[in-house]
């Protein structure tokens, strides 16, 4: 009997019992879901020796294991974005089952704006709203005018030329305050930033703290603070990524990126182009588009460190975006060509934050930028014949509007929980200069410096109170001490209310007091004399939320007043629709709103909200201001995941009721009060992930009910700000997209 089939079999088994007992006797760390039972992969685990104090970081595999490896018992940490963090202990050679408890809410976000270091929103004294990366993926936005557009209190309007702006608490242009890892953004037009110019290519998540934050950072924080936080490779040992978005307007983007991690240093590439067509509604035809054709190029690099006591990050930025205004065919015997105007607007930023850890819970945070900006204007004659473009010479024909600003900001912070006292002090110092043909002298700047001081005082464990002060010197305007004083109470678990009050002021920017914009669209006007605005803000929040196994409801209740003296608003002048910027003696925006969520874990999300805005001012100094005039808007967000197939169906709802505007009254050309129309908005969404998530596919329609332009009544147009006389532009009309999402990640 032949016996070598046997005697190979027999050592094929013994093999494979050594080396299943080897692995057996391996330690492991195992993390599953405690609702579904499903691994949970990629989770970060920290593991620290608790005599050594070494800190060690992995990530858990697709199987939702990491080897246990440590020489000493240690203290464990995991967390993932959707679960609460665990910390236990372990030992060597121990083998673990963890079940990470699901957070069906969002309050487990932690959130950096505003804190004295990364906090859990819960947690926050301040209300803080965060749109993930999940719900950015949902909404399928491309932009930030398509991120924030049915967000609830938040209101987005369109124009040609100046872009895309946004409305908080009835408040708008340089009353909201643009972030981007804590650096102020620059390059606003009209007062307003074109929210288009933000892309969300590679945005982790944004962080929105609506209500006065002028105590922590100064001029342009009356109505709240958006905080765009940027992608960053923490993990990986290797990192890439590409996405291709297709919309049936004529919209094509393209971009990808490419990032490591390697030990305490880290580096990430990344850029793209989109490109629209440009659009205009049925039945207008001509060569002029109520939407410009524009094409963007955008490009980001970062350096890292991360020590155990200093982390410091080095960031590059360039953006580029062109728009073009065709115009209208000569009349006969020229009608072979037309003026066209280009709008190139150049972005450009380097910064460089960190941060250092000292002893017993003090931290010092840094950033220091200086970022670019120009917007060049170029008129061509072109002959359409031949398609040749003959730059024009003329003072009219062409210029270039330049914008510089230096930044630096340093904090030192005492943070410990178990402390009842806890601080904040620091520094923001800021330097803007504006140069160009159409800033008068043609050159000016500003210099905006500040001190502040923010404590905060736990005197039990479920009260926090927060008083704080800002010193300011401006080079151009005496400026006062700014004080706030925000507060939380935990009244029982689960249940939260938190007050703001602040006082608030703001020097007219560069823009406002020299700047002369004048094209075929528009005559907007600086004024020199403008006088510096301020305010009172007071919010007031309660929240609640409850979790059980399978669902969590929770409820939002807010209200805010902001009553401001000397507000800026742009209005007409009565002279050939010539626009300038005024000081309105009084201004107010009052309101509430109330919302609410249901979750059904893991399938079922659902948020709805109603809010109510009134606004009012005095436009006329002789006369009293007009009564209150107010503002509906209801919101409706849901979603329904398939976890097998990883299938995710999203629908976003928003109706606006009718909107107050000031503008130019049709009959005498005085300052009035008009109303915009009440209009619906709705988009859907599906996305499908294959190859565990690597690719993702979204498809969906949006604008469902082909809202275009509202009608507008009671004033006219001007500006260049809607699409008529009497009408204000919401959107293009209704569009179909597909988006298709590659990522690869390598771990250690």
């Amino acid at each position: 009997m032949n016996k070598g089939p046997i005697c190979l079999l027999s050592g094929l088994i013994f093999s494979l019992l050594v080396v299943t007992s080897g692995y057996g006797q391996k330690a492991f760390i195992k993390v599953h879901d405690k609702k579904n039972h499903e691994p949970v992969a990629f989770a970060h685990v920290c593991l620290e020796g608790l005599k050594s104090g070494t800190p060690k970081y992995s990530l858990t595999d697709i199987s939702g294991a990491v080897p246990n490896d440590v020489k000493e018992r240690s203290k464990i940490a995991i967390s993932y974005v959707g679960y609460k963090t665990l910390i236990d202990t372990i030992s060597p050679g121990q083998s673990l089952e963890i079940e990470l408890a699901p957070t069906v809410t969002n309050m487990d976000e932690i959130v950096v704006t505003a804190q004295y270091t990364p906090e859990r929103a819960d947690k926050s004294i301040y209300r803080v709203d965060v749109i993930n990366a999940r719900q950015i993926e949902m909404k399928a936005a491309t932009n930030m005018a398509e991120l924030l557009q049915d967000q609830s209190n938040m209101r987005v309007s369109q124009n040609g030329v100046l872009g895309t702006s946004l409305r908080i608490q009835g408040l708008s242009g340089e009353n909201v305050k643009f972030l981007q890892d804590g650096v102020p953004l620059i390059g606003r037009m009209n007062g307003n930033f074109d929210l288009n110019q933000l892309s969300l290519y590679n945005v982790d998540h944004v962080e929105v703290i609506e209500g006065p934050m002028s105590v922590i950072y100064g001029s342009n924080a009356l109505a709240g603070v958006v905080n765009i936080i940027t992608k960053e490779n923490k993990n990986s040992l290797f990192s890439v990524s590409a996405n291709a978005y297709v919309e049936s307007i004529g919209q094509y983007n393209f971009d990808g990126s490419i990032s490591s991690s390697i030990k305490k240093h880290g580096f990430s590439l990344s850029g793209g182009r989109n490109f629209f067509g440009g659009w205009n509604p049925p039945g207008i035809t001509g060569r002029e588009l109520t939407y410009k054709p524009r094409r963007q190029y955008f490009a980001d690099g970062y350096y890292m460190y991360s020590g155990d006591v200093l982390k410091i990050k080095l960031v590059g930025s360039y953006f580029n975006d062109l728009i073009q205004d065709k115009g209208p065919l000569f009349p006969p015997p020229y009608y072979i060509s037309a003026f066209d105007a280009y709008y190139t607007t150049e972005r450009y930023s380097l910064h460089t934050e960190g941060s250092v850890k000292l002893r017993k819970n003090r931290f010092v945070n840094f950033i220091a930028s200086y970022s670019g900006y120009e917007r060049i204007k170029q008129v061509y004659l072109k002959d359409l014949t031949t398609l040749e473009k003959i730059p024009v010479e003329a003072s009219w024909g062409r210029d270039t509007t330049g914008m510089q600003s230096w930044m630096g900001r340093a904090t030192i912070a005492k943070s410990d929980p178990d402390q009842k006292f806890n601080y904040q002090l620091g520094t923001d110092l800021n330097y803007e200069t504006g140069k160009g043909k159409r800033i008068s002298g043609y050159e000016q700047y500003i210099g905006d410096y500040a001190g502040f001081l923010s404590v905060k005082w736990d005197p039990v464990k479920s009260i926090s109170l927060q008083p704080g002060v800002r010193f300011i010197y401006n080079t151009k305007y005496k400026a006062p001490v700014v004080y706030a004083l925000s507060a939380k109470w935990e009244i029982v678990p689960g249940l939260n209310t938190r007050f703001s009050y602040a006082r608030g002021f703001r020097a007219p920017t560069i823009k406002e007091l020299y700047m002369n914009f004048v094209d075929v669209n528009h005559n907007v006007q600086g004024n020199p004399d403008l006088q510096a605005e301020r305010s009172n803000n007071v919010n007031l929040n309660l929240n609640w939320t409850r979790e059980q196994t399978h669902l969590a409801w929770n409820v939002d209740v807010s209200g805010f007043y902001n009553y401001i003296t000397n507000v800026i608003l742009l209005a007409p002048t009565g002279s050939n629709l010539e626009y300038t910027y005024i000081n309105l003696s009084e201004y107010l925006t009052t309101g509430f709103q109330v919302g609410g969520g249901f979750s059904l874990y893991p399938a079922l999300k659902v948020q709805a909200g109603i809010t109510m805005t009134g606004v009012t001012g005095v436009l006329d100094p002789d006369k009293k201001a007009d009564p209150l005039k107010w503002t509906a808007e209801m919101t409706l967000n849901a979603s329904y995941r398939f976890d097998r197939p990883d299938l995710t169906f999203s629908l976003f709802y928003k109706y606006t009721g009718k909107t107050p505007q000031v503008g130019e009254d049709p009959v005498d050309g005085s300052i009035a009060w008009g109303m915009v129309n009440p209009y619906n908005s709705m988009d859907f969404t599906a996305t499908k992930g294959f190859w565990s998530s690597r690719i993702r596919l979204s498809a969906g329609v949006k604008n469902i009910f082909d809202i275009t332009a509202v009608p507008a009544v009671g004033t006219g147009g001007g500006h260049g700000g809607g699409g008529g006389d009497n009408s204000m532009n919401v959107a293009w009309g209704r569009t179909f997209f597909v988006k298709l999402s590659f990522t690869f990640n390598k771990y250690k």
